[in-house]
């Protein structure tokens, strides 16, 4: 049944400005895999398989995906869709106290674009190493002496490493472009193009890899199922941490791209697109990376549980180059798999930097030119001197440890919080969900986001008191207190200082539809909305005809 095309706005106020629009359904489909799929589900997925129990771990996977990954995804989905702004913008509107948890989620983003940046350039640079093999006969040894440079953990240096910044400035500039052409002419063309690339090189990757020799012993290391892990709660810890990060929920991302769907657009069958897309494509690096292992055991003529750096920075830029410089053909290989890198990398920081870029363009009433020249100069400024350096692979390691463990985390209760506790607009929004898509979450999915909180609190709290207790990666305490908890200070003061400056324009009003007399719900503030509010006949773009 066609729904019409109204929403509400209160009388006498003026009609919203036109908004930037996805083309199509298929392109926020490919914007917002391209967000969640990124390094994490190269590098990270399959090594958390491997050590969680195999195949077994599959199965508190699925679940996690089922009652935390997807519910919050909706989540997301909803506020972005039916409140139509940015995370600060959006978070006002669910309530007015909670612009600041928009904020914590853009500083989030901020601090992770600082040194998403700094991975994408390495991968490009070992782009042009694979089709020589500079990494030679010990990567290990190239990646951190020749190409890093590395200087003592826990200290600073000022020394810039020319071959690490050089490509740091590429990256930059074209995020900068990219950022500047906006929503469709720039971040919808390079998923549009980017993630079916991404899917097809990755795919010729893991059909090469399946025909290594030890292949199969690789893809049995990682799916030969152990049971006994699912009664250990570390395995269902790890399980639910690995969905939500992979997902990227919390970063404000999800919300960010809903704002900028018509609202004539199915909401929560996109998102199950996107939740199950991520995962298949988690699985599908799973294989490649394994089968590449294996060949790599074979040679080495160990097995693969004897493999060492089997996950993160050092199965990319050292296991995979090993094996990379002794297979047939590895510089094609190498330069494919690095473009792989590349691409996951690219899409996801995009998603990220358009997240603060949409943010202050709702905030001071920016273009999107001079919005990502203005975030883009500074990210950029900070992201060189501080992760180009000789040092700048420690830095990375304690922000990113802080910033994905804790911050992401916290953001995620407080938006939860804010939008069911405080805000209370749990039923609002799973009316707004059913009025919209075609498939209806129910009544009972925002009692399964407050459970899903309990667990997200015990992970917070457990990893909070782990870090404290006994810090990390056996750096000094004072670089533990200023670059990882310092990391954490930053992002509060930013959610409470950034709700204190003015908006731009009256944003109180978000011009909802369908409106809550249309939902069958009463006005928020006692009087009835059929009497409070008239319905304006808009189109797409929000304006009148």
């Amino acid at each position: 049944m066609a729904e019409p095309n109204v929403e509400a706005a209160p009388a006498g106020s003026a009609p919203p400005q036109g908004r930037e629009h996805w083309s199509g359904q298929t392109a926020f489909i490919l914007a917002a895999i391209g967000s969640a799929v990124g390094l994490g589900n190269i590098w990270r997925f399959p090594g958390q398989a491997y050590e969680n129990g195999g195949g077994a771990f599959m199965i508190p996977y699925l679940l996690a995906l089922l009652t935390a990954g997807i519910p919050i995804l909706f989540l997301e989905n909803a506020i972005g869709h039916r409140f139509r702004g940015s995370a600060p913008l959006a978070m006002r509107r669910v309530h007015r106290s909670a612009e600041g948890v928009g904020w914590f989620h853009v500083a989030i983003c901020f601090v992770i674009g600082l040194y998403y940046t700094a991975i994408i350039a390495w991968s490009l640079s070992y782009f042009w190493f694979s089709f020589r093999l500079d990494y030679g006969d010990d990567p290990a040894q190239f990646f951190a002496s020749q190409y890093l440079q590395l200087g003592e953990p826990g200290t600073l240096s000022a020394h810039i490493v020319p071959g690490v910044a050089l490509p740091l400035v590429l990256v930059w500039a074209l995020t900068i472009a990219i950022l500047a052409l906006g929503i469709h002419k720039g971040v919808e063309r390079l998923n549009v193009v980017g993630i079916p690339l991404l899917v097809v090189t990755f795919g010729i990757l893991a059909v090469r890899a399946l025909f290594l020799p030890g292949a199969t012993d690789g893809i049995e290391a990682l799916f030969t199922p152990d049971y006994s892990v699912l009664t250990d709660p570390d395995v269902w810890i790890a399980a639910y941490g690995q969905v939500f990060f992979s997902l990227s929920l919390a970063y404000g991302v999800m919300i960010t791209y809903a704002s900028y769907r018509r609202r004539r657009s199915n909401v929560t069958g996109p998102a199950l697109v996107v939740a199950f897309g991520n995962s298949s494509f988690s699985l599908l690096a799973g294989l490649a990376v394994f089968a590449t292992l294996g060949y790599l055991a074979h040679v080495q003529g160990v097995g693969v549980s004897d493999l060492q750096g089997i996950d993160g920075v050092n199965l990319s830029f050292v296991t995979f180059p090993a094996v990379i410089a002794q297979m047939p053909g590895g510089q094609l290989f190498g330069a494919m798999f690095f473009a792989s890198l590349v691409l996951a990398g690219l899409t996801s920081l995009i998603s990220v930097m358009q997240t603060i870029s949409a943010a202050f363009q709702d905030k001071f009433g920016w273009n999107p030119r001079t919005t990502a020249v203005a975030v883009g100069c500074v990210s950029a400024a900070l992201s060189i001197v501080g992760f180009s350096s000789s040092t700048g692979l420690f830095l990375l390691d304690t922000v990113d440890q802080w910033s994905n463990q804790l911050g992401i985390v916290a953001g995620a209760i407080a938006m939860i919080a804010a939008a069911l506790w405080f805000g209370r607009r749990g039923h609002e929004l799973e009316r707004h969900l059913a009025a919209v898509s075609t498939i209806r979450p129910g009544r009972y999915w925002p009692a399964l986001v407050n459970v899903v909180t309990l667990l997200l609190i015990y992970m917070f709290m457990s990893k909070a008191i782990s870090l404290a207790k006994d810090g990390y990666g056996g750096y000094p305490t004072w670089y533990i207190i200023t670059f990882g908890w310092g990391t954490i200070a930053f992002i509060a003061l930013v959610a409470v200082v950034m709700p204190w400056l003015r908006w731009h324009k009256d944003v109180e009003h978000p011009h909802l539809w369908p409106s809550r007399a249309q939902l069958g719900l009463p006005d928020r503030i006692g009087v009835k909305a059929t009497e409070r509010y008239r319905p304006v006949p808009r189109n797409d773009d929000g304006e009148t005809p």
